[in-house]
């Protein structure tokens, strides 16, 4: 069963054959995390770094921020049987789409906040695909753990 990450939505998943997918990372950013022992994955799609701005949508959508999106991802494989340890996460995105100037910098920024907080929670990216300024579509398989770019006509495993 196919399982659409919406802009600041979160999915979590034990289903084997479930594909976890979200379209249009532009300065978005994608997070996958999957846990091969227990077979627990899951995306989210943040669509800014910090939840300071606005923290009522924070509690209501934490997916929104990177923030309080990677805590809430995280929470919700733990529940699943996943653990920290045996984690593996990827991201995607972080473009500078419709920002080439580089006025705004959100992606960059989004991916500042998400190195910060895995930095200071001894978490290692495995594989990423971000920056530039083209958007992506990505799949988290369940039943192997594969990740899969779309970009540009292209896929690529992460």
């Amino acid at each position: 069963m196919n399982h659409i990450v919406g802009i600041s939505e979160i999915k979590v998943t034990d289903q084997e054959d479930d594909v976890v997918l979200t379209y249009s990372l532009g300065s978005c950013l994608g997070i996958t995390i999957y846990d091969p022992v227990a077979r627990v994955g899951g995306m989210v799609h943040c669509m800014l770094p910090l939840s300071k701005i606005d923290q009522v949508k924070a509690r209501k959508k934490p997916g929104m921020f990177v923030d309080t999106g990677i805590p809430a991802l995280f929470e919700a494989a733990y529940r699943l049987g996943a653990t920290k340890e045996r984690i593996i996460l990827k991201a995607a995105g972080a473009s500078r789409i419709l920002d080439e100037k580089g006025t705004f910098k959100i992606g960059d920024r989004n991916y500042a906040t998400l190195r910060k907080i895995l930095w200071k929670n001894n978490i290692l990216i495995a594989s990423e695909d971000v920056g530039g300024a083209v958007s992506r579509t990505m799949y988290l398989e369940m039943d192997t753990g594969r990740v899969i770019i779309k970009s540009q006509g292209n896929n690529t495993e992460l």
